[in-house]
């Protein structure tokens, strides 16, 4: 027999009413009607070109405060040292009056640079029974007879025409210090921003390049025998003199380098006292306005000679 399943009945359940959610209403962003933009205007504009100019000189940026001041490295300031080195080479030949001699010259950095980088391949060089014959750095000619650069040439030999000769020199990427070259006294000045910079023994391997290929120049270029007699290859003497030459502190090296040469040629023996670190800042925006107003094609100044402006007018 079959017995009968019974069948149970399933309670169907009633689904539950939801109640209704309340809607919040955002209240509405209220739009805002941009802004115009006010363009200010351009007051001391010349100011604001020759603050910049500044900041790429060589050193530390003498805007803003303590925290906010930059140091340039001197492999980036080289445009900026050379451009003022062209700037006094363009005085030099169109006003020779406001420079104490006429038997002066400026060389850039590469003067420098080429010197010390080949002073090896001039020392490992053998030479004739004489002593000369060795290799002298690329360019060496040019310098001495005055070729370059091209744009200011002087057209003055060394040793004949051209008596002292001003250079920058920089050490280790990271300082400048100025020379002074007198060839009729056989002597060297250096002139530093910060004498405990470059100890006595690093300053002598600087100087050695100097020292040895000078001389030695003025004897294998010379164009006579009588001007051979004259020079002798014995190295020339150097010094670094402290009293009397600004100083300053870490930053303002190239500012201070292009200055004592500047001062020297010039004729302020010694250097004047508003050559100080007050008028550090002064004296970096008269350098970027001089760079300014003597790049080619500047023809918005008719009376120049109020560049060739003494020191105290800082003061």
């Amino acid at each position: 027999m079959r017995l009968k399943r019974k069948r149970l009945k399933r309670k169907r359940l009633k689904p539950k009413r939801l109640k209704p959610r309340k809607r919040r209403l955002k209240p509405r962003k209220r739009r805002l009607k941009p802004r115009k933009r006010r363009l200010k205007p351009r007051k001391n504009l010349m100011g604001r070109l020759h603050r910049r100019l500044s900041r790429r000189l060589t050193g530390k940026s003498s805007f803003g405060t303590t925290s906010q001041k930059t140091y340039l490295r001197p492999n980036k300031d080289l445009p900026h040292m050379d451009a003022y080195i062209n700037v006094l080479r363009l005085w030099q030949r169109n006003n020779p009056n406001h420079f104490r001699s006429e038997r002066i010259c400026f060389l850039d950095h590469l003067f420098s640079r080429m010197w010390r980088d080949k002073y090896g391949e001039f020392k490992s060089s053998e030479p004739d029974h004489n002593g000369l014959g060795r290799r002298l750095p690329d360019g060496s000619w040019d310098l001495y007879a005055g070729i370059v650069p091209t744009f200011c040439a002087s057209n003055k030999t060394w040793g004949v025409d051209i008596d002292e000769i001003y250079a920058p020199v920089n050490f280790q990427n990271d300082h400048w210090i100025a020379i002074w070259i007198s060839i009729p006294k056989r002597h060297i000045v250096v002139w530093d921003i910060i004498v405990k910079h470059i100890s006595k023994a690093e300053l002598d391997e600087i100087m050695e390049s100097f020292l040895t290929m000078v001389p030695y120049l003025l004897v294998e270029c010379a164009s006579t025998d009588e001007e051979r007699i004259k020079y002798s290859l014995e190295p020339f003497t150097y010094e670094r003199p402290t009293v009397g030459v600004p100083q300053c502190i870490a930053g303002d090296c190239g500012v201070y380098a292009l200055k004592y040469m500047e001062c020297h040629a010039l004729g302020y023996t010694p250097f004047p006292a508003a050559f100080c670190e007050k008028n550090v800042k002064q004296i970096r925006e008269k350098m970027a306005h001089d760079i300014f107003h003597e790049t080619p094609g500047f023809e918005g100044i008719e009376d120049k000679s109020s560049y060739y402006n003494d020191l105290d007018t800082y003061g």
